[in-house]
């Protein structure tokens, strides 16, 4: 547990990619290889089950540094982060442990079957035992809220530098739904297992968004555009006659959507398609919250299927004959894609459609419409572009239309967490309805740490009232609140509710009666509501 517990105190202290990448690569030289294998399992989000209530956590913290429970609470709520609070106010170890990573988590996944009064004893063995910097770490794996400051695909660059292997066929391996429970670190990464390549998708290619005036991409005539959809993006699969769905989070869903074992006929063996699920019904999408119902379900009913129905919309081909086409140009990959979905001639697989253009004027048009299409905006490929692993700059760039925005008044905040846990950085606003303020969203990004500095102390300064770590303040502050869509609602009081919503800048320049009013909402929920 030192060794990792190290790694994360390193990644921790840096932002600079190379320091990061030069610490996982040292740490996967030296590590044990089942430390190897779940240090590559927390970093690719399989973290194991939570086995323990966070509530008898802080009762069992509580109890051995010997405080009372509010005075814990109180501290909690000012660290602002529940594994680093037990870690502080727990007394010093009596133990020196040293053993490694996967003890620990082989312990914790242990309590599962155990008792509350067998857990709290090993529990408070294991804190025991345990430094500072170790209880962080454990006590983190624990409650399941464990970040690395880090992402996978640098996690990858790491591991393929410490074997000397290649990243894109490492990326490729750790695709799938494997657990550490279910296989080794060298089957994972050294071992070769054709049998493994049935179901396993490939690492998925993001864009980056348009920054800069799309002029500066040069000649039109090199670019091919779509539609940008606002759905699950996911690759399905055909490979020995069986259907696999993949989700760009790298999570099988292919019982989640079983509309398309309908292709199972239609689609040649050796066929790998990118695309975006889409809820999507009478010729045209369904709205996000529609697809929502669908993605928590583990039982798909008949109901289900027949009010939300979905279909990919096929925009890549990654895979034709069993053979990887990816480094083929996209202008190629998309005339073998046109020849599967026409052959394929099902209701289940729609092809994106390519958005013509002479003139970057004229997609800038089409852009603009793109509501009235319940799309995001237009995604731009270029014509020779390759499909690569992860996000590169260069061959796509997604330019997703303005956000819709509102001026609304602050009403409640709380406190953040970790870094932000000594600030008010979590507001929910509200819009005029008559003479009374409604809240209709919440939101806590968007504004630099000067803003959120200047806005903790107004709220220290101005508070109305407390409702545990929330604090009710006068109705003084005004900001603009960006949003990407808005829907009825029956579970908020305004009546609706917002998409992403974020603060877009500190509106200084208005009067708290200046915001906007409910029927300013009601408005937009009428001209672009799901």
């Amino acid at each position: 547990m030192r060794r990792f517990a190290a790694l994360v105190q390193a990644l921790d202290e840096t932002t600079k990619t190379n320091a990061k990448v030069s610490a996982l690569t040292r740490y996967f030289q030296e590590a044990p290889d089942a430390d190897k294998l779940w240090t590559i399992a927390l970093l690719s989000h399989r973290r194991p089950r939570r086995t323990i209530k966070t509530s008898l956590m802080r009762e069992w913290a509580a109890e051995l540094a010997d405080i009372p429970l509010w005075l814990f609470e109180e501290s909690y709520h000012i660290v602002g982060d529940l594994a680093e609070a037990i870690a502080l106010v727990l007394p010093k170890p009596q133990q020196n442990s040293d053993q490694p990573l996967s003890f620990w988590i082989d312990l914790i996944m242990s309590w599962r079957s155990k008792d509350d009064i067998s857990k709290k004893e090993e529990i408070i063995s294991a804190w025991s035992q345990l430094g500072h910097r170790e209880r962080f770490v454990f006590n983190k794996i624990i409650t399941g809220g464990f970040r690395l400051g880090v992402s996978q695909k640098l996690m990858t660059r790491a591991l393929a530098r410490s074997i000397d292997g290649d990243e894109a066929v490492l990326a490729h391996r750790l695709m799938g739904n494997w657990t550490p429970d279910s296989i080794t670190f060298h089957q994972l990464v050294l071992e070769e297992n054709p049998q493994d390549q049935l179901s396993r998708p490939y690492p998925f290619h993001l864009a980056y968004a348009v920054e800069t005036p799309p002029e500066e991409l040069g000649d039109p005539s090199a670019w091919q555009a779509e539609r940008k959809w606002d759905g699950i993006r996911g690759q399905l699969i055909k490979r020995e006659d069986n259907i696999y769905v993949w989700s760009r989070g790298e999570e099988l869903i292919t019982d989640r959507f079983p509309e398309f074992q309908f292709l199972l006929s239609n689609l040649p063996n050796g066929t790998v398609v990118d695309g975006e699920i889409l809820p999507y019904k009478d010729n045209q999408p369904m709205g996000f919250q529609d697809l929502q119902t669908r993605i928590g379900r583990k039982n798909v009913t008949k109901k289900i299927l027949e009010t939300t129905p979905v279909v990919l919309v096929a925009y890549d081909l990654l895979e034709k004959e069993g053979m990887d086409i990816r480094h083929h140009p996209i202008s190629l990959r998309r005339q073998w894609l046109e020849d599967i979905v026409a052959k394929a001639n099902s209701a289940h697989l729609l092809l994106s459609e390519i958005v013509a253009f002479s003139d970057w004027k004229t997609l800038a048009t089409e852009r603009e419409q793109s509501r009235t299409y319940r799309s995001e905006g237009i995604m731009l490929k270029r014509l020779d572009s390759a499909y690569q692993v992860g996000r590169k700059k260069g061959g796509w760039w997604k330019w997703k239309i303005d956000p819709l925005v509102i001026d609304a008044v602050m009403i409640y905040a709380q406190q953040g967490h970790g870094r932000r846990a000594n600030l008010f950085t979590d507001y929910t606003f509200a819009v005029w309805r008559g003479d009374d303020l409604v809240p209709f969203a919440k939101a806590y990004s968007g504004l630099t740490d000067k803003e959120f500095q200047e806005i903790t102390t107004f709220v220290r300064k101005n508070t109305l009232d407390r409702f545990g770590p929330v604090r009710s303040v006068k109705p003084h502050l005004v900001f603009e609140i960006a949003f990407e869509g808005i829907r009825h609602s029956k579970r908020h009081k305004s009546g609706i509710a917002l998409r992403f919503p974020r603060m877009s800048r500190w509106r200084k320049d208005k009067h708290p009666k200046e915001a906007n009013a409910l029927d300013d909402l009601m408005a937009m929920l009428a001209l672009y509501g799901d």
